[in-house]
């Protein structure tokens, strides 16, 4: 089934810009991309042991997604399209039902004046460094701050630009919902500037609103990229996560931060090493309360991922070692007993179009 859907957006698509080719004489504004991942992972312990998105498996092939982006203006007004075929497509949309097929993206944007801008629709979130789309990352695995953060937006924004600054601000529904039948809404918020020439990128990130029960829940974070000379670049991710409890209406958070090198010595060929260390003492997050880890809930986790990018004209090969370590025994070993570290290795493969 998906199969036939997958062809004949394909076809439909392919069609439509021949024929606005060939009626016009000039090109519509039509622009058809894609992408695929497939990857094999190996955890040392020969254990799942995996707290992140999208790499949950152990010594399996296994595929990750196949997207489909379709993007058009005319004038003032455009649409993009984004759909996503595959597990990673189905953890993204973790909120929907049956979604192997998923929308990732879908949303109408309106420029009444060359430094505003109002979108409406889904969009992939502003939170974080990373992405949910493999060719845009340099690792494969993603991140903690990334697994639990935002994965996207659902409502309506607008930007403003002045001179090399943009400032965001919208109002969506709960967080990575596409339809939300109750009166409860966010705020989200964005500034960034572009420093030095335009090698340093500032961005300041914020979510703020209210779950679907009385809590409140607010995320705030700054991103950092910055090119040192046309080999060496690198990126920096801090956040803060606070819930409002139900119970006494107090305030708990979560925090992290992460540190990306990227070394670039040939076109062919990168390196990107991403340390990174996540604190949640109150066990917000699920995996880090599990009844293995013993004593209080909550601990913290340090974990540090070397990835290489061997880059074969649109083909990319990211070959990964992953070594992780908490403060308490929330890993498992092969025997069923826990562990305060364990390391993994992976071999993925991305094709972009």
């Amino acid at each position: 089934m998906i199969k036939k859907i997958l062809t004949i957006i394909i076809v439909h698509a392919a069609t439509s810009y021949v024929h606005a080719q060939d009626s016009t004489g000039v090109s519509s504004g039509l622009k058809i991309s894609g992408w695929a991942d497939v990857y094999d992972r190996y955890n040392f312990a020969d254990s799942l042991n995996n707290y992140t998105s999208f790499t949950n498996s152990q010594n399996s092939f296994q595929l990750g997604m196949i997207s489909l982006k379709a993007e058009h203006s005319f004038g003032k007004v455009g649409i993009v399209g984004d759909l996503g075929f595959g597990k990673r497509a189905e953890e993204f949309s973790y909120n929907d039902e049956n979604t192997m097929l998923a929308i990732k993206q879908l949303y109408i944007s309106y420029t009444p004046a060359a430094n505003f801008k109002l979108t409406a629709g889904s969009w992939a979130t502003h939170m974080g460094y990373e992405v949910v789309d493999a060719p845009f990352n340099r690792n494969y695995s993603t991140s903690y701050m990334f697994s639990y953060g935002p994965f996207f937006h659902t409502g309506l924004k607008g930007e403003f630009t002045v001179g090399k600054s943009v400032f965001m601000l919208g109002i969506v529904n709960p967080t990575d919902l596409k339809s939300a039948n109750f009166s409860k809404k966010y705020l989200i918020g964005q500034y960034s500037v572009a420093l030095a020439n335009d090698k340093v990128k500032l961005y300041l990130n914020a979510h703020a609103g209210k779950l679907a029960t009385t809590s409140k829940n607010n995320q705030f974070e700054l991103v950092t990229v910055g090119m040192v000379n046309d080999k060496f670049s690198l990126g920096y991710h801090a956040t803060i996560a606070s819930y409002q409890a139900e119970t006494n209406g107090s305030w708990e958070s979560y925090w992290g931060t992460a540190l990306y090198l990227n070394y670039d010595p040939v076109n062919s060929f990168g390196l990107t090493l991403r340390t990174e260390y996540l604190e949640d003492k109150k066990a917000l997050l699920a995996p880090l309360s599990v009844p293995l880890a013993g004593g209080a809930p909550g601990c913290n986790i340090i974990a540090a991922t070397l990835s290489g990018n061997i880059r074969i004209n649109s083909l990319t090969f990211i070959p990964e070692f992953r070594v992780e370590n908490a403060s308490k025994e929330i890993f498992y070993k092969n025997t069923g007993t826990g562990t305060t570290n364990t390391a993994s290795a992976l071999l993925a493969a991305v094709y972009k179009f």
